[in-house]
């Protein structure tokens, strides 16, 4: 009758849907770090359901813990390529568009941007547009 019955009930759907998010984001933790520099952190997700529903939440939780960085999480998808969730430095809020841009199937804001398909003959090109972006300095 009551959301906060839900919240307060461990048989609901909320606790099921808590428990299961915390162990999604427990797996993420362990994931693979594939660049870290003072610039910019890229994470690879494994090939899994989990992974592609914590991409986005990831790269929120990664630009918290350094707002400094760049963040790219790199996710295996359906198509045989791979999806790029990047979020721009909290510190300054832009350029995720432009990094992304520069790939056929990417786009989106300033702050938060990605790549629909990425070959991954193109994740090293990716890394380095990446890093490349902020060295420079974006516009603040």
């Amino acid at each position: 009758s009551s959301p906060f019955d839900a919240i307060n009930d461990e048989n609901s759907v909320f606790f099921t849907l808590e428990r299961a998010y915390k162990a999604d984001m427990q797996k993420a933790a362990n994931a693979t770090v594939i660049h870290d520099c003072d610039t910019a952190k890229v994470i690879l997700l494994d090939d899994a359901p989990w992974a592609r529903r914590v991409s986005g939440v990831l790269g929120n939780d990664l630009a918290n813990q350094a707002p400094t960085k760049a963040h790219g999480v790199i996710t295996s998808n359906t198509k045989g390529s791979f999806t790029v969730s990047v979020r721009a430095p909290l510190s300054n809020k832009q350029g995720a568009v432009d990094v992304c841009s520069n790939f056929a199937t990417g786009g989106g804001r300033a702050g938060a941007a990605g790549i629909n398909e990425l070959p991954e003959s193109q994740i090293p090109e990716f890394i380095n547009s990446l890093v490349s972006y902020y060295e420079k300095g974006a516009l603040s």
